[in-house]
């Protein structure tokens, strides 16, 4: 079993994986997300919460589901 932080860690550096494949900064993603780069930077060290429509939603701009995203290690 995982911890909460654990989870958002994993969540937040397999979003980040996958925004640097895309290509894109923090800058430039939160810019399309429509978020502060704060806002990015905190979820990709595990930090922020995210809502479960916020995150389908970042998930969607990277192509990635939330089965993907939460399972990698």
């Amino acid at each position: 079993m995982y911890s909460y932080s654990e989870v958002l860690k994993r969540i937040g550096r397999n979003i980040r994986i996958e925004r640097i494949k895309l290509g894109y900064s923090q800058e430039k993603f939160a810019e399309i997300v429509g978020v502060h780069t704060n806002y990015i930077g905190k979820i990709e060290r595990g930090e922020q919460n995210l809502t479960i429509k916020k995150l389908v939603e970042i998930l969607s701009y990277i192509n990635t589901d939330i089965e993907e995203i939460a399972k990698r290690s």
